[in-house]
């Protein structure tokens, strides 16, 4: 197998469908952004050291580790101006890591301890995806979230305001927030909701918890897709790599092709797996579930959807045809009318990989 360099897989047409606004925040933009809001908490004011220190935070094996550092990037998320910088940054940072269509997701109601109401936050946001689009031309929708912890009436209003949003860019409804203790059928009232609206569902679910939570999310929640799922591996029997028996979930999401967005790298830092060898994207890609690669936190994780790409390349295997495939998987499975993932697919992704091939061909 030829060896893709990241130069290679940068100039890739990409498609990111998890990936938290908050956990994608550029250093120099929250030391920035804490200056103007006199946030006086960040552990230090140099842009290296804070973006040490946000990995080296979230880098423990743990998601409540993890998640400590959100702390800093809500906490200087607060303004209209923040928010809409934020968001427009984010796309900017897509273009140059050749990703074509953005799906980015956050918590609103993380966003009003200065006053603000989740419809104003929610506008800013929406204000700053659509003025980086139109300057850098990436496609993108928006992911509101709910979180498990929290009263399941918020939940509900979080619900409707993914729909009351959705001629503006709004794509999609998610549950998040740590899994232990929080099942998802708490929320239920929010997930009827938006099925009774013709929305779109995402759910994170056997990231920290078992596969229950997945079937959770699926057979109570209605979720179309599945963040991370890593944990649906313990619905299967493995042996040497190969799938002896699946038992009816993990058959159920394979036949019914559910999307996973998995995250391979966040995986490891939170420690929903130990090491790399044992994440099951490998035997899920095997086996045709439908997965994407997804980023999750660009700036706790330290990476880029190019990274998460090397990492599959480099680690699992792939190749420039299969990392098409994933590419497409993702697109298909996109919270988009069908007609616009069609026309990105045919427009942007396949003759994409059509001159990156070609450009392969020359260098040997």
């Amino acid at each position: 197998m030829t060896k893709l360099t990241k130069n290679f897989l940068r100039a890739l047409p990409k498609v990111l469908l998890h990936d938290h606004l908050d956990g994608g925040v550029r250093p120099q933009t929250v030391i920035e952004l804490a200056k103007d809001q006199r946030y006086g908490k960040l552990p230090t004011n140099d842009p290296g050291e804070l973006d040490t220190w946000f990995q080296r935070g979230a880098q423990r094996g743990s998601l409540p580790l993890f998640l400590e550092g959100f702390e800093h990037t809500c906490g200087v998320m607060q303004t209209e101006e923040a928010l809409e910088r934020v968001a427009y940054e984010t796309v900017e940072d897509m273009k140059k890591d050749g990703v074509v269509y953005l799906e980015t997701r956050f918590a609103p109601v993380f966003h009003t301890s200065k006053g603000l109401d989740t419809y104003k936050v929610t506008r800013a946001v929406l204000k700053g995806l659509e003025r980086g689009k139109k300057d850098f031309g990436v496609e993108f929708g928006l992911i509101i979230c709910a979180m498990r912890n929290m009263d399941p009436a918020l939940s509900l209003e979080m619900a409707e305001l993914a729909c009351d949003f959705r001629a503006q860019g709004v794509v999609g409804f998610d549950l998040a927030g740590e899994e232990g203790g929080y099942p998802p059928k708490k929320h239920i009232e929010a997930f009827h909701y938006i099925q009774r609206q013709n929305f779109n569902i995402t759910v994170h679910a056997g990231e920290a918890f078992g596969k229950e939570s997945i079937w959770q999310a699926i057979q109570w929640c209605g979720a179309h897709r599945i963040g991370h799922a890593t944990r649906l591996i313990e619905d299967m029997r493995v042996k040497d790599g190969e799938v002896l028996n699946m038992g009816t979930l993990a058959q159920y999401v394979l036949d019914k092709r559910i999307p996973l967005e998995c995250c391979l790298t966040s995986n490891l830092h939170t420690g929903a797996v130990p090491s790399l060898d044992e994440h099951p994207f490998g035997i899920f890609y095997k086996y045709k579930f439908r997965v994407t690669l997804n980023t999750d936190d660009r700036l706790m994780s330290g990476i880029t959807l190019t990274d998460e790409y090397s990492v599959a390349h480099e680690h699992f295997k792939l190749s420039l045809d299969e990392l098409e495939k994933v590419t497409i998987n993702a697109m298909k499975s996109a919270f988009l009318p069908y007609k616009k993932r069609i026309a990105i697919i045919y427009d942007t992704i396949k003759p994409g990989f059509h001159t990156a091939r070609n450009a392969l061909k020359k260098q040997r």
